[in-house]
């Protein structure tokens, strides 16, 4: 379990980073980490830091009492709180072909996710799933508990 105070306040300040859609292959970036954070790749693991880059397939793992922020391409945000496993499965922002896919898939831990250009375009492509549920974002913000 992550502690409440440091888990707002790390959804408080990636609420005021303003989500800069970046060109390029990638997914998304890291925009901060607190405490231990990994990206897992097919190559190996690497530290995160803020600039990270993430891209489909990658896995991001937050040690106990750490926290990512990250941000994707169309701007939708994830704030992981301690112990997190998350996988970006799939992601497609491709708005002038009307092409879209989220899909997180997210082992153990917690998150605040909020809607970025996708959930407002094409709700239906995006999803978040658990070892215990499938969510289908209809909303823009919410908590995610999993494990």
């Amino acid at each position: 379990m992550f502690e409440w105070k440091s888990w707002l306040l790390a959804a408080c300040l990636l609420g005021s980073v303003s989500p800069a859609v970046a060109s390029g292959p990638h997914a998304a970036l890291v925009k901060g980490v607190s405490g231990g954070v990994s990206i897992v790749q097919a190559g190996g693991m690497r530290a995160a830091e803020a600039g990270s880059r993430l891209q489909v397939s990658d896995r991001i793992v937050t040690a106990p009492g750490a926290t990512a922020s990250i941000v994707f391409r169309d701007g939708s945000m994830l704030t992981l709180g301690g112990g997190a496993d998350v996988h970006v499965r799939d992601y497609v922002f491709e708005p002038r072909a009307g092409r879209y896919a989220f899909s997180l898939y997210m082992q153990q831990g917690a998150a605040i996710y909020e809607s970025g250009k996708i959930g407002r375009l094409a709700p239906e492509a995006v999803e978040v799933e658990t070892p215990q549920a499938t969510v289908g974002v209809r909303g823009t913000r919410f908590l995610i508990e999993a494990g």
